[in-house]
């Protein structure tokens, strides 16, 4: 089961939340909380969701904005990708000392490339984890084979990508990861974006300006 919640960021834009859930057990992941930790935290006690692990795609602000308050709710670790720390520990690096509130990560699990995150209630419900610098420097890509889906943040949108203008970002490192991470995949593997709509593997492939 996949539950995504949109969340709001300080009044400016909205950011797509992701439960991901074992429907045998009712365990599972929350990805992405970048907002509204009261509402996520509703949505957890209302279905009676246990969530394992709060994992990130990336470390900028509106993706990471209610790690700290369900971390503490929860009693559970929060994993990220190599270079986690260059946004987890800085709040100019992961953009929130430019608004209203500046926002430090203390705990966090590094995550290696390639790795497989199980679910310890079932160990057939897992994700691996997929190095996808460029957006920023720890970006990390879910796959689930399983289930034909992929968590991809702000890697990929539908009809277009992240942006490389920021902290830790590179235009040629997004330009391999779309390439060679998000483009390998399955044609029929769901990309679930970060932003807005999710999209499929062979939908961007589609797209005039990926010319690989």
């Amino acid at each position: 089961m996949i539950l995504p919640v949109e969340v709001d960021i300080f009044g400016i834009m909205e950011e797509n939340a992701y439960f991901f859930i074992d429907d045998e057990t009712s365990g599972g992941f929350l990805i992405d909380p970048g907002a509204e930790a009261d509402e996520l935290l509703k949505i957890v006690e209302r279905e009676k969701f246990t969530i394992e692990k709060i994992l990130l795609t990336h470390g900028h602000y509106d993706h990471i904005g209610a790690v700290n308050e369900i971390q503490r709710a929860l009693k559970i670790p929060v994993c990220m990708g190599q270079g986690g720390n260059f946004y987890a520990r800085d709040s100019a690096n992961n953009g929130s000392k430019f608004f209203e509130q500046e926002i430090i990560l203390d705990d966090v699990t590094i995550l290696e490339d390639n790795a497989e995150i199980f679910l310890s209630a079932n160990p057939n419900f897992k994700l691996k984890v997929i190095a996808a610098p460029g957006h920023t420097l720890d970006g990390t890509i879910y796959y689930s084979k399983r289930n034909s889906v992929a968590f991809v943040g702000d890697t990929i949108f539908w009809g277009g990508h992240g942006r490389t203008d920021l902290a830790g970002g590179s235009e040629r490192d997004l330009n391999d990861t779309i390439k060679n991470k998000v483009f390998v995949l399955p044609d029929e593997t769901v990309l679930l974006c970060g932003h807005g709509m999710p999209t499929t593997v062979a939908e961007e492939k589609t797209r005039p300006w990926y010319n690989f």
